[in-house]
Order: structure tokens, then sequence, then C-alpha cells
């Protein structure tokens, strides 16, 4: 064991006397030391409640013969940051979570760790960290929020940010926003849509690094305490058989990840965190994987924001493990790669069974016979750009119109809030990718007034940044290269045409090929003054077409 390198002999005496001080007796010391790595905090609805499902953690471990030890991990609630400064720093997080989980599981000779993410960032991040340190390794996240209740239908987060937009246009008084601030998150928990945290914990079902209902089952459940123990004792069998992750995470695994995605319709941000994920297993990852991928597999489900179901349905219709039971009727999976449960993919949805084909559709009767998302390529993004297909109406799969630009996030809102886009306009927010931003903030506010306002049948909005799991509608994000990179978003003029064509993958600028030669040529971009951690971030991140990951 790792441990054994820091416990045995006479000369580590002065490592044990630590462990003394712990209050660890002998017989702790002897068994595998098993780190806990703890999301819990105060702030964000997802991470409340991981206090107890570490608890149920610890106790695993323990009955299965391990010694367990908590220590931190930081979480941004995007939620709460969105739409002001503090969205700069939930991306930047992502790496981190990662950096410090890794200092602290090399710096102190842990055998094995048990992972417990919640939100956004923090599902990713730690991830990557599995991946660095490479020993044995569960994930159980904190669960999904259960949806609320407005008017006698279920809710979720991005209903309560559109129906801001819909206060700001006169559709809704304050007494009836009030009605949604009140009833629209109703228990602890991940945003109960198919949003950025819903949408990597599924997928960690998927790489094979959580157990059976890792993504789905509710936050306030005591299922999931159960599910907590479960991950406490499986850790040690992963030790006893020397399991890693990257055992678990490979080329195989990760293309099984990206199907899934395609099916269940994910937030656009795992355009980042797959990518960043595969970084760290050393497994290449490029953006036409998802295309190619998206071509032959079905969309499946339609959880909000693209449709009117909700994490608790899915995991009711039989969760994560039918949605792949469905596909592997198409012979997209491979079912051989290994998981946490020591059993092959396969193994694991043996006796999956669709319950409710509302919810998962069969893959007979798809919602459409290509995945969730698309990555969309031309002149305004050579690189390439992300857009969630699944949650885009189809009068705005094609569209043409004139860019409304802005060189921040907050120029868009002001201009939105104030009634100035009007019907067949492209809204342009640039300046807002990982190093213009930096950090490549959400754009919910944006997309939330655009869709609340009645827009979103006419109007698309186009970005360098990134939109939150919860935005829906012709919002295209990652353009990359970005403005601070001397993107051709850079030289967008108001007024210029721009052509969104979803199905044939490509973004257009109207603009004939000399007259843009001649815009880059003078191109200057512009430079923000920054200080602390975003001044680092800005200077080591890479292209959001790279997964923004940090390069040396």
């Amino acid at each position: 064991m790792v441990k054994d390198k820091i416990v045995d002999g006479c000369q580590n005496a002065p490592h044990r006397s630590l462990y003394h001080a712990l209050g660890l007796t002998k017989e702790e010391q002897a068994r595998p030391l098993i780190a806990v790595v703890s999301s819990y905090n105060e702030i964000v609805p997802g991470h409340m409640n991981l206090d107890k499902i570490v608890e149920a953690v610890k106790l695993g471990v323990a009955m299965a013969g391990g010694t367990p030890i908590v220590f931190p991990a930081i979480a941004v609630c995007d939620g709460i940051a969105m739409g002001h400064e503090g969205m700069k720093y939930s991306l930047v997080t992502r790496d981190l979570i990662a950096d410090s989980t890794e200092a602290m599981i090399r710096a102190h000779g842990f055998d094995g760790v048990v992972m417990v993410p919640n939100c956004d960032k923090n599902v990713p991040g730690l991830l990557m960290a599995a991946a660095r340190v490479n020993i044995p390794t569960v994930f159980v996240s904190g669960g999904p929020m259960l949806a609320g209740r407005v008017n006698g239908k279920k809710t979720s987060l991005s209903s309560m940010f559109e129906a801001v937009g819909a206060y700001s246009s006169g559709k809704i008084d304050e007494a009836q926003l009030t009605v949604c601030e009140m009833n629209t998150c109703p228990t602890c928990g991940s945003c109960s849509g198919m949003y950025t945290a819903n949408s990597m914990n599924c997928l960690t079902e998927v790489l094979g690094m959580g157990l059976r209902g890792n993504g789905t089952i509710p936050a306030v459940y005591s299922q999931r305490i159960e599910l907590a123990k479960h991950a406490g004792m499986q850790v040690m069998e992963l030790v006893r058989r020397g399991i890693r992750p990257r055992d678990i995470m490979n080329e195989r695994s990760i293309r099984n990840a990206l199907i899934a995605d395609m099916a269940l319709g994910c937030s656009t941000n795992s355009m980042l965190h797959l990518p960043a994920i595969a970084n760290e297993c050393g497994v290449d990852f490029s953006l036409e994987m998802a295309n190619e991928l998206s071509a032959v597999t079905p969309n499946l489900c339609h959880l909000a924001p693209a449709g009117p179901t909700y994490m608790e349905d899915l995991n009711e219709a039989g969760g994560v493990y039918a949605v792949l039971k469905e596909l592997s009727k198409l012979n997209l999976l491979d079912l051989d790669v290994i998981t946490v449960s020591g059993n092959t993919m396969g193994e694991n949805i043996a006796d999956a069974v669709n319950r409710d084909p509302s919810v998962i559709r069969p893959v007979e009767d798809p919602y459409s016979a290509t995945g969730g998302i698309a990555v969309l390529k031309g002149n305004l993004a050579p690189e390439g750009s992300v857009v969630k297909r699944s949650a885009v109406l189809p009068e705005m799969l094609v569209h043409e119109g004139p860019a409304r630009v802005f060189d921040c996030e907050e120029d868009a809102q002001a201009a939105i809030n104030a009634g100035k886009i009007k019907p067949g306009d492209v809204v342009v927010i640039r300046y807002e990718g990982p190093k213009g931003g930096p950090g490549m903030r959400e754009m919910l506010n944006p997309t939330s007034a655009i869709m609340g306002m009645g827009l979103g049948n006419s109007v698309a909005l186009i970005t360098d940044g990134r939109f939150s799991g919860a935005t829906r509608g012709a919002c295209i994000g990652h353009v990359s290269p970005e403005a601070a990179s001397g993107g051709v978003i850079g030289v967008v003029k108001e007024g210029d045409i721009i052509s969104i064509n979803i199905p044939e993958n490509t973004l257009e600028l109207k603009v004939d090929d000399a007259e843009l030669a001649e815009r880059l040529k003078n191109f200057v971009p512009k430079k923000k003054e920054l200080s602390g951690y975003l001044k680092r971030y800005a200077a080591l991140v890479s292209s959001g077409a790279k997964g923004a990951i940090l390069n040396g």
C-alpha cells in the first residue's frame, strides 16, 4: 500500500506520531488509508447535504476495513455567481480543485479515494484529479434537487431565470415572480434539470467512475445515503483488486460518455469537461468526434430545459443505465469496459429496464435521429463552436440575421432589458472567452431574458463565452478562436449578417473574404487589466475548443 511508505519502520515514527495526534489508533494506521474528498459547504445548495453523504461514505469505508480521512474541495454555485463578476471565478475553479486535490493526495500517501462532489466544476475537477493521482477511486455525488412546483406544474432554475425576463417585459407581475422565487428550488441538491452538474454526474456513471444511480437518485432520498455507504465499501474492493481510474477512464469509456451525452441531451459544458478529463487520461479528444458520434446517436431524453421532464423522472424511468440499455440495441457502446463496480458496463446494464418511454424514448422512436449537441464551424468559428441542438426550437435550427454586437455580457443584458433586441437579430457577446473574460462566463441571464420575453423563436445568441446547462434556444457558445486571441468574432460589426445552420453544422459571417482579411489585418484585441488568480489563468488557459485546459 502507498501508506506503508509513510507508516512502516522506525524511520517513520515521526509520521506515526502525527497520526496519533489525529487520534488514529495503531489498528487504524494498519488499514488502508482512504481519502474522502468532501465538497461540503454552506453556500451551494447542491452541497449543503454532503456532510451526510460523507458520514455515510466514512461508515462504508470503515465497515469494509479501511480508515477514512476527510479533506475539503472548494465549489462555486453557478446560479449564485451568474450575471456578475463572480461568474469569472466558476470555470477557473475546475483547475484549482484538480490541483489542490492532487496536492493533498500526493502529499499524504492515501491508498484510495472516495470523491464526494455535486455541482458544475466540482465533478470534472475531481475526475481530472482522479486521473492524475491514479489510485483506486469511487465517485458518489450529493444528488439532484427535486423539481419545483409552480401553478401545479413542475419547474426548475431555468424557468426562474426566464421568469425574470417575463417580468421585465410585463408578461408577469412582481407577485407572480415571487411565487416562482419561493417554489422553484424546493430542496437541496444539484438543480433539477439536465444542467451541467447533473450532466457530469450522469456521465460519471457512463465513464465507469460512479455506481448505479449516482447521477439520478435525488438528494433527499435515503437511497442516496445507502449509495454513499456502498461507495465507501466499494473503494476498498478496488484497493484489494488494484483497479485504478486510468484502467476505467480510457479512450473507450470516454467515447461511451460522449455517446451517452448525445442521447441524454447534456449541457454544452460537457464539451469543455470531457476534453479536459481526456487530456488527464492521455486520450486525444477533438470536437469533430462530437459530430461524428452525434450523426449515429439518437437523442432519447428531453429533460429541462429542453423539455418537461426532470432528474427525478429520469431516475424513476430507470436512470442512466436504462438509457445505456436502449443505446446498446444499436451496438454503439463498448460494453467490455471495466467500471468501479468491478464489473463491465455490459454486466452493469444487463438488468436495466426502461420503465417510462415518455421520459427515455426507445431508440425506435427518438426525439431526433441525431444527438443533443452539435459542433458548428465556419469562418466565424474556424476551431469550432457548440450548441445544445436538442434545446433549440425547430424554427431556429436555420437562422440568418443582423449582428447586434456587445463586448461584455452586461452591455448585452442592458440592451435586451431595454427592448433594443428585435426579432431576427443575432446577439454577439465577445471578450467573454477563457482568456478574454477571463474565465469564460456563462450567459444564462441574457439567454433566459430572450426566452422570457418571447423572442426565443426569432433571436439567436453567439458568444466566445459559454452557457449554463439551463440555457435553451439558438445559443451558440465556445466560439473559437475567441476575440481576445484574435478570432473573427472580434471583428464582427453591428449589422453584419450572420448565418447559422445547425443541421449542416455551420456558422458563417456573411462578409466577403477580402473585407474579412482586411479587418483581421488591422485588428488589435482589447486588453483588460488583471490581477490575482485570473491574471495567471488568462496567461495559461487554452482555447475553449480544447477544453479550456491550462498549458504549462
